[in-house]
């Protein structure tokens, strides 16, 4: 599933290629693609979840503004969530690139994905898709786009 939101993110989303609206004929060039039907629709229904996540009277907790929090992850986004991409969240928190509603988004994305292995470059792209799709987090994506892509030179010390 992560394969095709990665084919669809960078073939439409992030090349700013038109975006079909019909699933039919999306789902039909996935297949060409070489993707399962079974994957297809799970990666579909992941993107339609994450623009559900914007709904405010779905979804409440996530259209309040929080003053600085500190997460407390669960059992269970914490065996997915490694200690490396926790501390990357965090770290993305303080710079402001995630808010506290954002920051939930991304967590719960992650949690939706149905892969055995997760590692911090695939948090990298989840982050990107959640705030290309939320309004107004232009510049927070700006910002991670280059955290993403810039190349340091030298030594990082």
């Amino acid at each position: 599933m992560f394969d095709i939101l990665m084919y669809l993110f960078e073939n439409y989303i992030h090349s700013e290629a038109e975006v079909m609206v019909d699933h039919d004929i999306l789902t039909d060039e996935l297949t060409r693609a070489g993707f399962h039907q079974d994957e297809i629709y799970k990666a579909l229904n992941w993107l339609e979840k994450l623009s559900a996540l914007q709904d405010s009277d779905a979804y409440p907790c996530l259209t309040r503004v929080g003053n600085k929090s500190f997460r407390i992850y669960t059992e269970n986004e914490m065996q997915f969530l490694d200690t490396e991409s926790r501390g990357f969240i965090l770290f993305l928190e303080q710079v402001n690139v995630l808010d506290f509603t954002t920051r939930e988004m991304v967590i719960d994305r992650v949690m939706e994905l149905d892969t055995n292995h997760f590692s911090i470059d695939d948090l990298k792209w989840v982050i990107l898709m959640v705030l290309f799709n939320v309004p107004g987090q232009e510049n927070a994506y700006s910002q991670m786009e280059e955290l993403i892509f810039e190349e340091q030179e030298g030594p990082l010390h």
